[in-house]
């Protein structure tokens, strides 16, 4: 079957960004922020990015579901053809909206492509950075053509970690240190994690927009996932919460640390 590209995908995402999403960063009028429930912003930038890019993905793979965030949040069953699906592809048009609200650079563009239970293919452009990071399963992954790989932390000292959770921020899990609050969006945590800028991340959902893409980068770079009760993560899994890490033996001792957080929420 024809498709698009790595290369494609990745200059769709550059392409989107410039023409849709940053001539509105810091640039939003009244009347293109909204609320699609109380304190989850979107903008007229995620609607219409997510728009062309569902478009472009479809006219190459017409056969794909495109489980798009905002069309999931006008129409639920979206997750369910999307569950059942073979071929799939997450879109996350604008990752970190309050932070592209706010006029925070921390904001990316996400895709990635699903097959079967496997994440095959991501993407995360992050266009106020000048980034663009692409994994494949099987053959790595790479920051603007560069190999990137985690480093493990090493055993003379103990993980640092962040998360997303506010109620974990400045919490230290049993006998590591206080975790930081992470940079609050998805396109920019895990790469950050693979640059070395934390050990471990714990979050508290597991959206496949949002975590698909990220999760391929990290496990293509030598890093691991798992949810909090130590089951495995894959993009089609719905159970709540990740812990990603930097090497196999510090996701788990984190995720043994954290299921107890996550069994009194």
């Amino acid at each position: 079957m024809s498709g698009l590209s790595t290369d494609a995908v990745a200059d769709l995402l550059r392409e989107v960004a410039a023409e849709v999403i940053t001539p509105r960063f810091r640039s939003l009028a009244d009347g293109e922020v909204m609320e699609k429930n109380p304190g989850d912003l979107v903008t007229v930038a995620d609607r219409e990015a997510e728009v062309v890019i569902t478009r472009r993905l479809l006219e190459a793979h017409p056969d794909a579901v495109v489980l798009g965030e905002e069309a999931f949040a006008a129409d639920h069953t979206l997750m369910d053809r999307y569950l059942a699906a073979e071929h799939a592809f997450t879109v996350d048009p604008v990752d970190g909206t309050k932070n592209f609200v706010h006029g925070s650079p921390d904001h990316a563009v996400m895709v990635a492509e699903v097959i079967g239970d496997e994440t095959v293919r991501a993407w995360i452009h992050q266009p106020e950075h000048g980034r663009t990071w692409v994994a494949e399963k099987g053959a790595g992954t790479f920051r603007d053509g560069e190999r990137m790989t985690c480093a493990p932390v090493s055993p003379d000292r103990d993980p640092v970690g962040v998360t997303s959770m506010w109620s974990l921020r400045d919490h230290a899990l049993p006998g590591l240190p206080p975790m930081r609050l992470s940079w609050v969006c998805c396109g920019v945590d895990y790469p950050k994690l693979v640059e070395g800028e934390t050990d471990y991340i714990v979050y508290s959902r597991s959206n496949p927009w949002d975590h698909a893409p990220g999760t391929l980068l990290v496990t293509e770079a030598g890093g691991a996932v798992v949810h909090p009760d130590g089951s495995p993560y894959g993009p089609r899994s719905t159970r709540p919460g990740l812990v990603v890490a930097v090497d196999a033996h510090t996701c788990g001792a984190v995720q043994r640390r954290a299921a107890g957080q996550f069994s009194r929420a």
